[in-house]
C-alpha cells in the first residue's frame, strides 16, 4: 500500500523541490529566491511524499505572528484530484493558524480558495517586455547600501502588510540583482528590485509614491538587466498608474492572478505599488 506522509521542507529541498516545481509550471521564479524565502520562515515550507516521492508542495509563510502568505501550492499532474493536495493544504493552513492570509491565486482556482475561506480582493498582472537602455535624468535614484537599510524597511513596512525585515535582508542582497532607491528630501519616496530569474529578469518590489518615481526606478531596473534581457513587472490592476507604465514600455500582458486574504484587505496604499515583490510571498 502506498503511503503518503508530509513534512516539512529544508532549505535545499525549497530550492529542489518547490521552486523547480514552480518553474515547470511556468511560474519563471528567480534564480536565487529560495534561500531569502527559507530564512523568512523556515517551517512554513511543506512537502508531500508518496512512498518517499515528492509529488506536493506548499508555503504558508508567517511574517509577524499575525499575517501569513500561501504560495508554491503544487500538485504535479498525475497525483491531482486524488485527495494529496487537500491534505497538505489543511496542514499548511493549521501551521498558520488564525494568521491573515494571503495568495496570488491563479484565475482558474478563484472559486475553490473562496470555499477555503479567502475573499477576493483585487487582481495582479504579470507583464513581459524586453528591456532597452535608458538615459535617467531623474536626480535622487541610488543603488541600496547597507546604511540604507533601516530607512528602507520603515518605508517597506507602510506598503506590506507586515515588518519584513528578516526576508530584506535577504532580498537586498540577492546575487545578479540590484535594489535602487529613489530620495526626496533627504526621505525614500520609493524603490525598486531587479533580480534573476529563469527566464529574463523581475522588477519586484517597484513601490513609489508617484508615477515619476516609479517609472525613474523602473527604467534604472531595465538598464541593469541591459538590453534585449525579457522583463517582468507584476501589477496590481487596480493601479491604474502601474498598468499605463508597463504598457507604456511595450509590455505584454502574459498572467494574472487573484490576490485574496483570508480576512479584511490590509489597509495599504495600493496606488503606490507599481510592483509586486513575488508572487509566492507577496
Amino acid at each position: 500500500m502506498s503511503k503518503y506522509i508530509i513534512r516539512n521542507m529544508s532549505d535545499a529541498e525549497v530550492k529542489s523541490i518547490a521552486v523547480e516545481c514552480a518553474q515547470k509550471e511556468g511560474w519563471n521564479p528567480g534564480l536565487y529566491d529560495s534561500s531569502v524565502f527559507y530564512q523568512t520562515d523556515p517551517n512554513g515550507f511543506f512537502v508531500g511524499l508518496l512512498d518517499n516521492n515528492p509529488i506536493a508542495c506548499i508555503s504558508t509563510v508567517s511574517y509577524d505572528g499575525s499575517f501569513g502568505f500561501l504560495g508554491f501550492y503544487i500538485v504535479k499532474e498525475e497525483f491531482r484530484g486524488k485527495g494529496y493536495g487537500f491534505s497538505i493544504w489543511k496542514k499548511a493552513m493549521d501551521y498558520i493558524g488564525s494568521h491573515n492570509v494571503g495568495l496570488d491565486g491563479v484565475v482558474a482556482q478563484q472559486s475553490n480558495y473562496m470555499k477555503s475561506g479567502f475573499k477576493f480582493a483585487y487582481s495582479n498582472i504579470r507583464y513581459e517586455g524586453i528591456a532597452k537602455m535608458f538615459s535617467n535624468n531623474k536626480n535622487g535614484i541610488v543603488v541600496f547600501t547597507e546604511d540604507h537599510f533601516e530607512e528602507l524597511v520603515k518605508y517597506d513596512s507602510k506598503l506590506f502588510p507586515a515588518l519584513r525585515t528578516k526576508f530584506l535582508s535577504g532580498w537586498v542582497k540577492l546575487p545578479e540583482a540590484e535594489t535602487f532607491i529613489s530620495f526626496a528630501n533627504s526621505e525614500i519616496n520609493g524603490y525598486a528590485t531587479v533580480r534573476k530569474c529563469s527566464v529574463g529578469y523581475k522588477i519586484g518590489p517597484l513601490f513609489a509614491n508617484d508615477t515619476e518615481t516609479a517609472n525613474a526606478l523602473f527604467v534604472a531596473a531595465c538598464n541593469f538587466a541591459g538590453t534585449g534581457s525579457a522583463i517582468y513587472l507584476d501589477t496590481p490592476e487596480v493601479n491604474l498608474n502601474a498598468v499605463a507604465l508597463a504598457e507604456n514600455y511595450g509590455m505584454k500582458k502574459v498572467f494574472e492572478t487573484a490576490r485574496m486574504y483570508t480576512k479584511e484587505k490590509p489597509s495599504i496604499d495600493v496606488s503606490k505599488i507599481f510592483g509586486v515583490t513575488t508572487f509566492e510571498l507577496g
